[in-house]
Parts: structure tokens; sequence; C-alpha cells
């Protein structure tokens, strides 16, 4: 599918050189939120702050982060767990930094602000979130971008577009979006294009590609399918498809025919081998396996290896205890020789519906 380039409209932001960077791309830091809605793993709750510790455990030692609490007995909580870990020692914070700033929820990657950069210069994209559009309680999380830009003073918009002669803005999550950097952003209609957890129900294909072209230089918009199953965000791309260079993309498939993600999965494979990057190139595609389908309380859970995060000198990776582990561990470091991949178990992480990625958002250096 060749779709077309879309130009910045004049006066955008991204017509006055901002773009958004690619994940491997230098970091000043990471933004996470600290774990507090038990409801979010309901009766598995215990590990999940030893995951979080462990995480944070790695990112540190190439980068700030910069933890968001709910209050002083968060941060206290959150010491505790950090310092028992041996990531920080008593009474010293080293790069760890916290923010008491409310959240609902620890997805930061999708209510968190999107940063982009014009030369040096940082600004930040503050997207309406409306929790997937399936979930009530969304206001403390809609709400962090501003405090966090506020506090970096940084300049920041909040991308609208015209709706029946109102301007109005537009819902989207960082989980839903991968780019290069140079120009290309992968998402899927499933989510952005479906009548279901409608974001944006009154704008179409074109107007959402030419609000990528204008707020964060993406003039290629590549449209896979279908996400996985399990997926309560309904086709997230970070489950599906990642970009590792500026051509090259590492997409998730199932060999297993009987499996419910083999057809989505191949379908989105299949779409990506007659796609084109910004430049009109045909793109690299590395495929990556899925692991074994992990249930908890008769559910299936989103699991998938594709949910890493591009730390600066690490790739941190989900991990399930699943024979596929060391495959896509294997596949994920031949794609970043230079990086260290450091597995993360979330098996029991994932029954919160996200993994390393969703929690994850980056502050470009």
């Amino acid at each position: 599918m060749k779709w077309k380039n879309v130009a910045p409209t004049p006066g955008s932001p991204a017509a006055l050189g901002y773009r958004m960077p690619a994940e491997w791309e230098s970091h000043y830091a990471t933004w996470i939120a600290w774990p507090h809605n038990r409801s979010d793993w309901p009766g598995k709750f215990e590990p999940i702050e030893w995951v979080m510790a462990e995480i944070v455990r790695h990112l540190a030692h190439d980068e700030r982060v910069n933890i968001l609490v709910n209050h002083e007995a968060g941060e206290e909580r959150a010491r505790k767990f950090l310092t028992r870990a041996q990531v920080i020692a008593e009474g010293s914070d080293g790069s760890i930094q916290f923010h008491h700033y409310p959240t609902n929820r620890i997805w930061t990657r999708d209510y968190g602000p999107i940063f982009v950069k014009a030369g040096k210069k940082l600004a930040a994209m503050d997207w309406r979130f409306n929790s997937w559009a399936k979930y009530n309680d969304w206001r403390r999380d809609d709400a962090i971008p501003q405090q966090i830009l506020t506090e970096l003073n940084v300049e920041n918009w909040q991308p609208t577009t015209e709706v029946n002669g109102k301007a109005k803005r537009v819902v989207l999550e960082g989980g839903s979006i991968d780019v290069n950097g140079a120009g290309a952003i992968l998402t899927t209609e499933e989510c952005l294009l479906s009548d279901v957890q409608a974001r944006n129900p009154d704008l179409s294909r074109n107007e959402l590609e030419q609000v990528f072209a204008d707020y964060l230089g993406c003039t290629k918009t590549l449209w896979l399918n279908k996400g996985i199953a399990g997926d309560d965000t309904h086709g997230h791309v970070d489950d599906l498809a990642r970009f590792v260079d500026k051509h090259t993309i590492v997409v998730a498939c199932e060999n297993h025919r009987d499996d419910e993600n083999h057809a989505p999965l191949l379908e989105n494979y299949k779409r990506l081998q007659h796609m084109t990057d910004q430049d009109g190139r045909p793109l690299k595609i590395a495929k990556l396996p899925m692991p074994d389908p992990v249930w908890f309380e008769g559910r299936r859970l989103p699991a998938s290896y594709a949910n890493f995060y591009i730390a600066n000198k690490r790739v941190l990776v989900p991990v399930f205890n699943s024979v596929n582990d060391l495959p896509a561990l294997t596949t994920i470091q031949q794609l970043f020789p230079s990086r260290r991949v450091v597995p993360i178990y979330c098996g029991d992480f994932i029954w919160g519906l996200g993994a390393i990625h969703c929690m994850t958002q980056q502050q470009p250096a």
C-alpha cells in the first residue's frame, strides 16, 4: 500500500521544523508512574512493584528516571521498594526524581506528553486522553502533560482539528503510534478508525494523516489493520510492529495457524511488504515471534515481545517464560547490536493489560 505523503499545514509545529524523534534517539529522561491502582491487577498486585523496581534499576543506569507518585506516602512506598531492591541507596536518589502528580493509572505512554524537537529546541504535544474511550476514570491522567510541561517550562501545543466549524482537541495515545523520526508513522485502523472505542469519531483517515503531519512531522502514515487478542486498547500498534531504524520495522508474527492472532498478524505482515517509507523506498522487515498465550482467570492477556522499550544503552524486553523468549531476545539483540538487551519477566505485570512500552515515555535529550 503506497500511501501518499502529506505536507504539513503552513504555520503548524511541523512547518516550524518540529518532529517527533524516534525512540532510539538520545533521551534525557524516561517518565513513569509508580503503581497504585490495585484494581488494574485484581488479586495479583503484590509482585507488580518489584517488577517496577527492576525496570527502574536498568533505566537509571543510562538516563534520568522521573517517577510520578500520587502523594508523599506514595513516594515513601516507592522509595521503600527501590531501596530494598538496592536500586537507590538510603538517602540518595542518584538519577531518580519523584514528582507528586496524581494519576489514575501507570500507563504514561498513553497519557504523557509526546515530545518533539526542532534542532536542539524541545517542545511537546498535549493530546487529549479519555482512557482509551473505555473507562471513566481518566481526568488525573489527562492533566499530567500540563503538569509536566509547566515544570519543564517548554513550549507545547494541544493538537486540534476543525469539526463542524469548531476547533476540537484530538485524542491520541502514545501506544497507538510508532515513528522513525524521519517522517514515517505506524498505526492501526482498528484503533483510530474503528467505531469501537472510537477516539475521534468525527475524523477521517485523511484528516488524521494531516494531524500527524502537522503536529508530529510525520508525512507518511503506514496503516496496519488489527491488534492482538486481549488488547483492551483495541489495536495499539506497540504490540504489533515497531520501527527499529529509519527503514526497518520488526513485526510480530504467530506461526500457529489455529491461534486467533495468526490471521490478523499475517495480514499486517503482508501489508508491510507492500509499503514504502517516507522516501518511497521499500521497508526492511524483520519477524518477531509471539509468546505462548498467557491466560489468567479465563482471560487471554495481550502478551507481546513487541512491547519493548528502547532506552539509551539498553532495550528492555518483556518475557513470559515461553519457549519463544530466547528467539525473541536474539532477534531484538540482532536489531540493536550496540545496546544491551534486558529481559524483564512480565507474566504477572501483563495482567494489568500492558507491559514495558506502555508504562514508559521518553523525553529526548
